[in-house]
C-alpha cells in the first residue's frame, strides 16, 4: 500500500509500506518530513512531477534506511514530489516524470522476471539488445556453441558482449593498425607500455590494474587501532605507494550528464580503492568538453556551425548538470576536486562537421595504498567472493556495449537502458569498509575489483580469471523482484565493490562492514576448474556457464584498416588594431574565462590533506593549475596533480597535439617540488577518438606513437590510461565527429607541499621571465585567439626539443626548492597575455608593467595570444634566478615588473598598450556569471558578480599567537576525546587529527557503536559532531542523524547522558553543527528553536572565507575574540535561522563581510559559530578542523613560518579545560 504526506511546503512524499504503518510510526514520519501530516485518502489527483516510476531512486534507499534506523519497519520505498501546473516542462525526462495523479499502483511495474532464453539466432539478439559485437564476434560465439553443444543463454551472449566490449577489452589498442597499405609494427598498448619499459623509475605496478602506483615516500598513517569497533587513534608509519588514474564517462554524461558524470566520478573512486589489495583515494581531478555552450547571443565565434536538433541534452544543460553531478558526487563522498579544465569547441571546414556533441567527461585522481599491499594475490580454491555495496537495479544494462558505439546508433530505448544512478553515500560505506582492511596491520584480502562496466560479469569474472569461480544467483542482492537473471548478473548499479578473502578473514569482514553499514554479501567460492559459473541453489538455473578460455581468450584480433587524410584549413587573418576586441572575446571562451561556477559549488577541503587548489590570493580566484595533497598530517610531503590536452592542434598535427598535451601538463605541475625532478612523475594518457572514420585510426596511430616517443624522450613513463573510441554523435541530417583528443593527466611525489609555487605577482619580489618551453616560433594555429575567428589555422606549435624542455624543467624546479621563484604561471589557453592579465587578477591594486619586445616576434597578436609552452616566471631575486638559468643554458626573456595600480602596461617596439585590469577581470568573469546563473537561486549569480572582488581576505592574527605546534607532556595523562560519525560522514580524520594534535586520546565512535550500546560515552570528555553528509542530506542535513540519536534508546541515552555531565564539552562542525541545532541542544530553554535551512543560493558553497571572532564565552573560542582568520567552508545547508532577537543567542564567530559570497549562507547576524550559555558546546559551520595548518589555508599571511595556524588553539584550549575539569 501508499501513503501520503505533506509537509508546510507543499511537498508529497509517497510512503509504500509492506504492513499498515501504526500511530507511533505516523508520528515519526510526520516528524521527519518537516512536520508534515498524513494525507487521509488513497490518491491525489493533481499534476506533479516526480522520479521515474520503474527507478527506485537513491534518495529513496536512503529515505527508507533513515526509518529503518528510526525503528520504522516495512517500508519500501519513499518518494517525494512537487506539485506542478499542467503545462510545466521544466524538468529532466531522464531522470522525472510527469503524473496526473498520485495512486496505490504508481510504483507498479507489470513485468515478470524472465526466464533464462536459449538464444536461437545470435546475429538477431545482438542487433535486437544493441550489444555492438561484430560478425567475427558473432560467428566465434556460434562456433563455441557448437563447441559445447548447446544453445548460449541469453546471459552468456549479452555476458560476453559486455566483458569483450570494446569499452572493456580495449580491442583497438590491442589490434593490429594497417595505414596506407602497410602493417604496423606494434599495437598502440604496446606503444603505451614501451614508455615503462624504457623508463620504470619509480613504478610499482602498471597496467595490472585499473589504477597505477609509482613509489612514495614513507608517511604517518593515522587511524583507529582497530576498525571492527570504537577504537582509538594512533600513528604507524609506512611505506606509500601514490596511485593515479583517469576515467572517461563520455557516454552516459551525453544522455543524462549528472548521473552520467556522478557515476564517472564514483568509477574512477572505485579504480582507485580497488587497486592492488586495496588502496585510498585522496583527490579528483574533472575535465568537461562540450561543443559551443551559446550562452548568450553575441558570440560571433558560437556561430560558425548552424545549431544541432540536439540528441538529449544542449552543451549548457551538460556543462551544469555534469558538473553538479561529478562535484555532488565528489561532496558526499568525502574526496576534493583540486584541478580541472573546460574546453567548448565545435568547427565546420572541408565538409566535415567536428565538434563535442558527444561530450568528454573525464574524471580523474589520485590516492595513496601501502607498498606491501600494491599487488594482488592470487586466489586460491575455497577463498570467498563477496560483493560489498548496494543492491542490483535494472540501470546501465549494456552501458559496456552501448559505451562502445556511437550515440544515436542505437534506439533511445537501448541507450536509456544503459543510464546508471549514483549513490555516493553508498560508495562511502563500502570503502570505508576497505580503508578498514587497507589500515590493519595485515590486510586479509587476497584481491579486489570495482564494479562498473559489464556490472557482475565483469566484476567477478576478472577476479577469478586464472582460476574459475562459482556464484549463487540467489545470494545477489535484489532490489526489484522482476530483475531476470540476465538483468541481475548484467546490471551496473553503482557504488560495489568486489572482492576475493579467505574463509577465515570473511568474519573480520564482516565486522567491519556491519559497523560501517556498508551491506556485505558472500556470494560465490573460487574454485579450480576453470569455469565462471552463476547458479541458483534453490532451483538448479544457471543462466551462465562458460569455460573461462571461451569467455576471454579467443576474440578475433580487430585489424583497424585505415589511410592518410591530410587536411587543410583556413589561415588567420587578423588585424592589430583590434587587440583590445580580441581580447575581450578571447576571455569570454570557457576554457579561458574564470571556472568560479565550477570551484563555488565543489569541496576543496575535505579530508583536511588539501595543500593546495585551483583558488589563489586574496580575492581566491581559480587559477592554480597544480592540485597538491598532503599524503599525512605531517605537513612535509604530498602529491602533486594536473592535467593537459591540445585537441585543436592535433587536429592539424596529432604528433603535435600529443607533445603540447604533455606539455601542457608539465607546465602546470613544474610549480610544485617533484621528487627526482621530472622523472619523478608518471602520466596517464586518456584518449578519445572517433575510430572506424576515414583518416581518424591512421592520426590515433600518429598521435599515440608520438605521444609514446616523446614521454620516453623526457625519460618518463605512462602507467595508466584508457580508450573511448567512439566519439561520433549521429544525427538523421548528419554525424558530428568529435576531435581526436588525448587528455594527460600527470602526478609525482611532491617533496614539500610549503613550497608550490601560485600564478599571483608579489609587489616586493623580483623581475617577471618568459621562458619558451616549446623552442618553436610563436604560432597561433589551434589556439583560442583562433577559436573566435572560427579557425584553426595549419601553422601549429610544438615541443621541439625534448632534451632541453628536461634540462629547462629540472632548472626551474631547482629553482623552486631554492626559495627562488615568487610566483609563476604557464602559458596556456588565451596564450601570453591571459598569463599576464591572469597574474594580476587574484591580487588587490596590482598590475604590471610589460615589454615583449625582447621576444623578437614582429607580429604583436602573435607575442600577446600564442599558446607555445612556455612559464611566466616571477624571481625572488634577479641574480640568482639568471645566473641559474645561464648556468644551464636555458633562455628567457626579461619582460617586466610588477607594480601597484590596476594597468597592465604592455609595450611592443614603440607601441603601448594599456589593458585595465578591473574591467578585464570583470570581462574574464562574465562567463562564470552566465553558467552561475543556470545554477544559483534568489539572484545570488548576481551578488557574486557584483561582490567577488570587493571582499579581499584580511586578517587580525592573536597577538599571543607564536604558530609554534602544540607540545604535550608524554608523562600526563591524555584526556580522553571522541568523534561521532554517521553513514555519510566524511570529516572524521581531520576532527580527530586536531583533537589529537592538541593532546587528547581520541576515539572513533559510529553511530552503529552508540546504537547498538558497545559505545557509552561515560569515559569521554570532548566530543566531536563531524562534517560531512549523514544519510546523503537526504531529508534535509543531519534530519536522519537526529532521528538515529531520538529513536534509539541506547543512543539516546548515551548522548543525554553526556550532555547532562558538567566534566563534559562538544563542538558540531558542519553536518555536525546541523545535527546538534536539529536535537536542539544549543540553546534547549527556547520555544523556538534556531535550525540550519538551506543556502540562500539553494547550492552547495565552497569557498576559503575570513571569519571575526567575537567576544564571546565558548571555552574554545574565547581566547581568540578579537581576531579576523580564514577558514574553509563547505555547505549546502548552512544558513543560521534564528528566529528571535540576536540578544538570545551566543554568537562565537561572523563572516568577515555580511553580503554573498563572503557570508555563503545568508545567516542570520551573518552567524558562523555559536555556543550554549554555558560556553561549552560550539557549533560552527566553517570548518576549522580544515584549517588547523598553513598549508591549509588557500591564503596564508606571506612571511610567517608558523607550524599551526590560530585554530589550533581552540582544540587546546579544550584539552586544557577536559584536564582541568576531570572528575
Amino acid at each position: 500500500m501508499i501513503q501520503f504526506f505533506e509537509n508546510a511546503s507543499g511537498t508529497v512524499y509517497a510512503v509504500q509500506t509492506s504492513i499498515p504503518l501504526n500511530t507511533e510510526d505516523v508520528a515519526k514520519l510526520n516528524w521527519l518530513f518537516g512536520n508534515a501530516t498524513q494525507i487521509e485518502t488513497p490518491s491525489i489527483t493533481q499534476n506533479f512531477v516526480g522520479p521515474r516510476a520503474a527507478m527506485i531512486t537513491p534518495w529513496s534507499t536512503n529515505a527508507v534506511e533513515i526509518t529503518q534506523n528510526m525503528g520504522i519497519n516495512g517500508i519500501i520505498r519513499i518518494e517525494e514530489f512537487q506539485k506542478a501546473q499542467e503545462d510545466f516542462s521544466d524538468f529532466d525526462p531522464m531522470i522525472s516524470q510527469k503524473y496526473n495523479s498520485l495512486t496505490q499502483d504508481m510504483f507498479t511495474v507489470n513485468i515478470d522476471p524472465q526466464p533464462v532464453l536459449e538464444i536461437e539466432d545470435i546475429a538477431a539478439y545482438n542487433k535486437q539488445e544493441g550489444l555492438a559485437l561484430s560478425n567475427e564476434e558473432v560467428d566465434y560465439l556460434n562456433n563455441v556453441s557448437v563447441k559445447i553443444r548447446r544453445k548460449l543463454t541469453d546471459s552468456e551472449v549479452f555476458g560476453f558482449s559486455q566483458v569483450n566490449s570494446e569499452h572493456c577489452r580495449h580491442k583497438i589498442f590491442n589490434g593490429t593498425f594497417v595505414i596506407d597499405g602497410v602493417e604496423q609494427p606494434t599495437s598502440l598498448f604496446k606503444l603505451i607500455k614501451s614508455t615503462s619499459e624504457t623508463n620504470p623509475n619509480g613504478i610499482v605496478s602498471a597496467y595490472k590494474d585499473n589504477v597505477a602506483f609509482v613509489k612514495g615516500p614513507r608517511v604517518t598513517q593515522f587511524a583507529p587501532n582497530s576498525a571492527d569497533k570504537p577504537d582509538f587513534y594512533t600513528e604507524k608509519d609506512f611505506d606509500s605507494v601514490i596511485s593515479l588514474k583517469a576515467e572517461t564517462h563520455n557516454f552516459p554524461t551525453t544522455v543524462e550528464p549528472f548521473n552520467g558524470a556522478a557515476t564517472g566520478s564514483g568509477g574512477e573512486i572505485r579504480d582507485r580503492l580497488a587497486g592492488g589489495q586495496g588502496s585510498l583515494p585522496l583527490a579528483g581531478t574533472a575535465i568537461y568538453m562540450t561543443s559551443y555552450s551559446r550562452l548568450v547571443d553575441d558570440r560571433e565565434w558560437e556561430n560558425g556551425m548552424k545549431e544541432r536538433n540536439w540528441l538529449y541534452q544542449t552543451p549548457m544543460d551538460i556543462l551544469i548538470k555534469a558538473s553538479n553531478g561529478a562535484s555532488d558526487f565528489g561532496n558526499k563522498f568525502g574526496q576534493p576536486l583540486i584541478t580541472g579544465s573546460v574546453l567548448t569547441f565545435e568547427h565546420e571546414e572541408n565538409n566535415r562537421k567536428i565538434g563535442y556533441d558527444k561530450v568528454i567527461m573525464q574524471a580523474g585522481g589520485i590516492g595513496y595504498g601501502k607498498e606491501n599491499q600494491a599487488k594482488k594475490h592470487e586466489p586460491k580454491e575455497g577463498d570467498q567472493i563477496v560483493i560489498l555495496g548496494g543492491e542490483n537495479y535494472r540501470i546501465g544494462m549494456g552501458g559496456a556495449a552501448v559505451s562502445s558505439a556511437d550515440t544515436g546508433a542505437f534506439g533511445s530505448g537501448i541507450e536509456l537502458n544503459a543510464i546508471q544512478r549514483s549513490n555516493p553515500e553508498m560508495q562511502k560505506r563500502a570503502a570505508n569498509a576497505v580503508r578498514g582492511m587497507v589500515e590493519a596491520d595485515i590486510n586479509p584480502i587476497v584481491s579486489i575489483h570495482d564494479h562498473g562496466a559489464g556490472g557482475h560479469l565483469n566484476c567477478l569474472s576478472e577476479l577469478v580469471e586464472n582460476t574459475g569461480g562459482l556464484i549463487d544467483l540467489d545470494k545477489l542482492p535484489v532490489g526489484d523482484p522482476t530483475l531476470s537473471a540476465k538483468e541481475i548478473i548484467g546490471n551496473e548499479s553503482q557504488e560495489r565493490m568486489g572482492l576475493v578473502i579467505g574463509k577465515n578473514d570473511i568474519d573480520t569482514l564482516k565486522r567491519v562492514a556491519d559497523r560501517e553499514r556498508s551491506p556485505m554479501y558472500n556470494v560465490g567460492e573460487v574454485t579450480n576448474n576453470h569455469r565462471f559459473t552463476f547458479e541458483s541453489a534453490t532451483n538448479g538455473a544457471k543462466p551462465m556457464d562458460f569455460a573461462l578460455e571461451d569467455m576471454f581468450g579467443s576474440s578475433p584480433k580487430t585489424i583497424m584498416n585505415d589511410e592518410t587524410v591530410v587536411y587543410n584549413y583556413g589561415e588567420l587573418q587578423y588585424e592589430k588594431e583590434e587587440v583590445y576586441n580580441y581580447l575581450n572575446q578571447v576571455l569570454q571562451l570557457e576554457s579561458v574565462a574564470c571556472k568560479d561556477w565550477l570551484t563555488n559549488k565543489v569541496d576543496r577541503c575535505v579530508g583536511g590533506k588539501v595543500a593546495k587548489q585551483q583558488c589563489v590570493g586574496t580575492l581566491q580566484l581559480p587559477l592554480n593549475n597544480v592540485g597538491v595533497m598532503a599524503l599525512d598530517f605531517k605537513g612535509k610531503e604530498g602529491i602533486a596533480t594536473t592535467v593537459g590536452h591540445s585537441p585543436i592542434t592535433a587536429l592539424v598535427d596529432p604528433v603535435a597535439g600529443s607533445r603540447n598535451a604533455i606539455g601542457e601538463a608539465l607546465s602546470n605541475i613544474i610549480f610544485a617540488p617533484i621528487k627526482d625532478g621530472l622523472s619523478g612523475i608518471s602520466l596517464s594518457a586518456n584518449w578519445m577518438w572517433a575510430c572506424n572514420n576515414k583518416g581518424e585510426d591512421a592520426r590515433l596511430y600518429q598521435a599515440v606513437k608520438g605521444c609514446a616517443d616523446f614521454a620516453i624522450e623526457l625519460g618518463i613513463n605512462i602507467p595508466t590510461g584508457k580508450d573511448s573510441l567512439s566519439m561520433k554523435q549521429k544525427y538523421p541530417e548528419g554525424d558530428v565527429i568529435a576531435p581526436g583528443t588525448v587528455i594527460i593527466s600527470a602526478a609525482g611525489n611532491c617533496s614539500d607541499i610549503k613550497k608550490v609555487v601560485e600564478p599571483v605577482l608579489s609587489k616586493g619580489a623580483g623581475s617577471i621571465y618568459y621562458v619558451n618551453l616549446s623552442k618553436d616560433k610563436l604560432k597561433l594555429g589551434g589556439s583560442a585567439f583562433a577559436q573566435i575567428l572560427n579557425k584553426i589555422g595549419n601553422d601549429v606549435p610544438t615541443i621541439t626539443d625534448a632534451a632541453y624542455f628536461k634540462k629547462a624543467f629540472n632548472t626551474i624546479q631547482d629553482l623552486i626548492n631554492d626559495n627562488q621563484i615568487a610566483a609563476g604561471h604557464d602559458v596556456g589557453s588565451g596564450g601570453l597575455i591571459t598569463t599576464l592579465l591572469e597574474m594580476c587578477f587574484a591580487g588587490y591594486n596590482l598590475d604590471a608593467d610589460i615589454d615583449l619586445t625582447g621576444l623578437n616576434e614582429p607580429d604583436m597578436i602573435k607575442a600577446l595570444f600564442n599558446e607555445n609552452i612556455a612559464v611566466v616566471l616571477q624571481a625572488q631575486n634577479d641574480v640568482a634566478f639568471e645566473n641559474k638559468m645561464s648556468l644551464n643554458g636555458i633562455e628567457f626573456v626579461k619582460i617586466g615588473v610588477p607594480s601597484e595600480g590596476h594597468d597592465l602596461k604592455v609595450f611592443f617596439g614603440k607601441e603601448l598598450y594599456n589593458f585595465n585590469i578591473n574591467e578585464l577581470r570583470d570581462t574574464w568573469f562574465i562567463t562564470s556569471y552566465y553558467l552561475d546563473k543556470k545554477q544559483s537561486k534568489n539572484g545570488m549569480a548576481r551578488e557574486r558578480l557584483m561582490n567577488y572582488k570587493k571582499q579581499p581576505l584580511q586578517f587580525n592574527f592573536p597577538f599571543h599567537f607564536s604558530g609554534a605546534k602544540p607540545v604535550i607532556d608524554p608523562a600526563v595523562a591524555k584526556p580522553k576525546a571522541a568523534i561521532i560519525r554517521e553513514k555519510g560522514s566524511n570529516s572524521e580524520r581531520e576532527m580527530a587529527n586536531a583533537m589529537f594534535l592538541a593532546g587528547f586520546d581520541v576515539k572513533d565512535v559510529h553511530m552503529t557503536d552508540l546504537i547498538s550500546g558497545r559505545e557509552t560515552l561515560e569515559d569521554i570528555q570532548f566530543i566531536g559532531a563531524v562534517g560531512g553528509f549523514s544519510n546523503s542530506d537526504v531529508l534535509g542535513s543531519a534530519k536522519g542523524w537526529a532521528g538515529a540519536f531520538m529513536y534509539n534508546e541506547k543512543a539516546n541515552t548515551a548522548l543525554k547522558n553526556f550532555f547532562a555531565r558538567p566534566d563534559t564539552m562538544s563542538v558540531g562542525i558542519c553536518n555536525g553543527c546541523q545535527l546538534f541545532m536539529e536535537l536542539e541542544l544549543i540553546n534547549p530553554d527556547h520555544e523556538v528553536h534556531g535550525k540550519m535551512h538551506h543556502n540562500t543560493s539553494q547550492k552547495h558553497e565552497s569557498n576559503f572565507v575570513s571569519v571575526k571572532v567575537q567576544q564571546n564565552n565558548s571555552i574554545m573560542l574565547s581566547t581568540l575574540a578579537g581576531t579576523t582568520l580564514g577558514v574553509w567552508i563547505s555547505h549546502g545547508e548552512g544558513k543560521f535561522n534564528l528566529p528571535n532577537s540576536e540578544n538570545q543567542y551566543n554568537i562565537v564567530a561572523k563572516y568577515a563581510y555580511d553580503a554573498y559570497p563572503a557570508n555563503p549562507n545568508g545567516s542570520d547576524y551573518n552567524t558562523a559559530m555559536m555556543c550554549d550559555a554555558s560556553g561549552r558546546h560550539l557549533v560552527t559551520m566553517p570548518h576549522i578542523e580544515r584549517s588547523v595548518f598553513p598549508w591549509n589555508w588557500a591564503n596564508y599571511p606571506a612571511g610567517r613560518k608558523d607550524e599551526v595556524s590560530p585554530w589550533v588553539e581552540a582544540f587546546v584550549n579544550a584539552r586544557k579545560w577536559c584536564d582541568t575539569n576531570k572528575k
